[in-house]
């Protein structure tokens, strides 16, 4: 299993898919700052492996899938370490997995509240089981969905369905988020993981570039990574060309290029 540098969060590989695991379900499966930097990491080792060609985010146990950050962990930071470092890293992790080469898809065993919810927005696909809950409540604790709860989650949920979660506080069933489109379907209970797999059985039969194209155009559709969408399309573009070989024997022959 490869090593994310802390234990809590996991990182499993089955053929070509990657599992990454949250394992703290005494605390929820809270995110503190070790495993918030451990998250970014998995990310970045997932989207290093070629042969994987799809990825599962999903957490231990039955109760919650992730319920964001551990209150106790960022709660004693001071308002510029708040910002500066728990928001900003929170961001940077969010971003990774949101962003990876392959698609991404969350399976939600049990409640995904607040930064759980944000976390699951990174995803592509969402399959849930019956008995979780969607919700956004950081307003009632005087503080803001801070890792893009307010961006993100607001371009894949829409902005009004986000709004009845962080403003009025409004708790919605796996059967209300599939109407919603927060998520993409329910299962039974103690089969997400199980969905999860056949789903990206599909996705890991199509055409890799061509999936990881998709998605980076998709994204970018959103406002999400677009000056990498647009300079991946434009390296591909000219990466096989007589430009590029004309250049390149040139600059080892050190000379200058003919481009005629």
């Amino acid at each position: 299993m490869p090593d994310t540098g802390d234990a809590r969060i996991k990182l499993n590989l089955e053929g070509n898919l990657a599992i990454i695991t949250i394992a703290r379900p005494e605390k929820l499966n809270a995110l503190d700052y070790d495993m918030v930097q451990a998250l970014e990491r998995a990310a970045h080792m997932v989207d290093a492996m070629e042969a994987i060609r799809c990825c599962i985010i999903t957490g231990e146990g039955e109760k919650s899938f992730c319920a964001g950050g551990d209150i106790e962990a960022w709660s004693k930071w001071s308002p510029e370490n708040f910002g500066l470092a728990w928001i900003r890293h929170g961001h940077r992790a969010f971003d990774a997995l949101a962003r990876l080469r392959v698609p991404l898809i969350a399976a939600l065993n049990g409640h995904t509240l607040g930064g759980g919810l944000e976390l699951a927005a990174t995803a592509d696909f969402r399959v849930a089981e019956p008995q979780v809950n969607f919700g956004l409540p950081e307003t009632g604790l005087g503080i803001i969905p801070g890792w893009s709860g307010t961006q993100r989650a607001v371009r894949r949920f829409g902005s009004q369905t986000v709004r009845r979660m962080a403003l009025l506080g409004e708790i919605f069933s796996a059967d209300e988020a599939l109407r919603l489109g927060i998520v993409d379907s329910v299962a039974a209970k103690g089969e997400g993981l199980a969905a999860a797999k056949l789903m990206a059985a599909k996705l890991a039969i199509r055409g890799p570039l061509a999936t990881a194209v998709t998605k980076m155009l998709i994204n970018a559709a959103e406002g999400e990574d677009v000056e990498r969408a647009l300079e991946t399309l434009g390296g591909l573009a000219v990466a096989d060309g007589h430009e590029l070989k004309t250049g390149v024997a040139a600059f080892r022959e050190k000379r200058k290029p003919d481009f005629r």
